[in-house]
């Protein structure tokens, strides 16, 4: 239980970040929502100056990862989470390839030229999401009802399942055990050759 609330605040918090970060500066004072989404996937590069709208933008891929991170959260299903953790670090990682292939630099700069806060939000989220699924213990599987086990069988009269420990003798024949030959001695007759005592004379 613990696990699944701290993974899912990880997970979340990731989310949140991947969800800003487009609104946030990335790279020479541009903010992330004016790279258009097309360009990642052409040889143009991600340096364009048009912008494809917020929905056209980075910010589609993000949006839907962080929904998919509150699936995940609310069905505690790792697998969810951590898809979305690989979205957010897969596009961030594909903007700054083609952004290298036009520019051949990703250095941080501190006259805000080169590589900004906005990067660092959504590297951060995606890896805050794949450490919040890493965390989570997932769902509990219901476990099946026991196997019924009967009366053990003349092959292991002396053990009973499911520990195999000793256990008492099963008797396999359907009659009565036979009892000894001896005759039974009561208290007022101790044994078989004790004459009864005699009438009282006159």
């Amino acid at each position: 239980m613990i696990r699944n609330v701290l993974g899912a605040v990880l997970a979340l918090a990731g989310a949140a970040a991947a969800v800003l970060s487009p609104f946030r500066d990335w790279y020479d004072g541009r903010l992330g929502r004016h790279y258009r989404l097309g360009d990642l996937f052409t040889g143009t590069g991600a340096t364009g100056t048009q912008s494809g709208g917020l929905f056209g933008s980075l910010w589609l891929p993000f949006l839907c990862a962080a929904v998919v991170t509150v699936l995940g959260v609310v069905l505690r299903s790792r697998t969810l989470v951590a898809l979305a953790g690989m979205v957010v670090l897969g596009f961030t990682v594909l903007w700054m390839v083609r952004v290298f292939q036009v520019t051949d630099s990703l250095a941080v700069a501190g006259d805000g030229s080169g590589l900004d806060v906005g990067v660092a939000l959504a590297a951060g989220g995606g890896a805050l999401m794949l450490l919040g699924s890493a965390t989570m213990s997932g769902r509990h599987r219901l476990r099946g009802r026991e196997p019924e086990y009967g009366a053990p069988g003349s092959a292991a009269p002396d053990t009973w399942p499911p520990t195999r420990e000793p256990g008492p003798s099963v008797q396999t024949s359907p009659w009565p055990e036979p009892e000894g030959d001896d005759p039974y001695v009561g208290p007022d007759n101790p044994g078989p050759h004790r004459e009864p005592p005699s009438p009282p004379s006159g």
